[in-house]
């Protein structure tokens, strides 16, 4: 029997999420436009993570009051999952204070 140890197996959820908006962005999306993400948005079952799409980006938000270097953290750990995807061009940390996942062509 095969066991894949992840730095952060807690995030399994959050990577399922963003990994449906990043596929829906070459499937289903040319974009989310800049308002209509919001519909879209969707948390994880524990309610840690907020993900909405906007435009052609991926905005991850830490629901809860983040420890010092958490989003740093979560910045590394979506780079690493991201790691090689043709369909992700960065992963950063925006202005706002969260985190933004980089599909634009």
């Amino acid at each position: 029997m095969l066991v894949l140890i992840s730095c952060s197996p807690c995030k399994s959820e959050l990577f399922k999420e963003t990994d449906f908006f990043v596929e829906s962005l070459q499937t289903s999306y040319e974009s989310y436009g800049l308002l209509g993400g919001a519909e879209h948005a969707k948390k994880t079952s524990d309610s840690i993570y907020r993900i909405m799409p906007v435009g052609r980006l991926i905005n991850v938000k830490i629901e809860k009051v983040a420890e010092e270097g958490e989003y740093e953290e979560l910045k590394q750990d979506l780079k690493d999952h991201y790691e090689g995807n043709s369909k992700v061009n960065d992963v950063y940390i925006c202005a706002a204070g969260t985190i933004m996942i980089d599909c634009r062509n």
